[in-house]
């Protein structure tokens, strides 16, 4: 009888242990996420006549570049953040945070 419950103690531990390394792979597993960035800035001023909500700060990481993203109700703009324009359009936007 020892020898059939140590036997049945092994098979449920190996059984568990399959579960476990199961579940941490599919975990672990990549899945497939678009990649929504600026690829390209513009120096261009943006008119005035442009209503702005917000902005968003993008640190270079391919295949994104440095860009200040400043979202309209219905749009983003990916401004370059050297334009000497930028920091007067900044002053009375609020920083959107993801």
């Amino acid at each position: 009888m020892a020898w059939t419950s140590r036997l049945i103690t092994v098979a449920v531990l190996i059984a568990l242990m399959g579960c476990f390394i199961g579940a941490q792979g599919n975990y672990r597993r990549p899945t497939r996420v678009g990649v929504s960035c600026c690829k390209e800035v513009s120096r261009a001023r943006i008119p005035p006549t442009v209503k702005l909500v917000g902005y968003k700060q993008q640190n270079a990481l391919s295949p994104c570049v440095d860009a200040i993203i400043f979202y309209t109700e219905k749009d983003k703009i990916c401004s370059d953040p050297d334009a000497r324009w930028i920091p007067a359009r900044l002053r009375d936007l609020k920083e959107i945070v993801d």
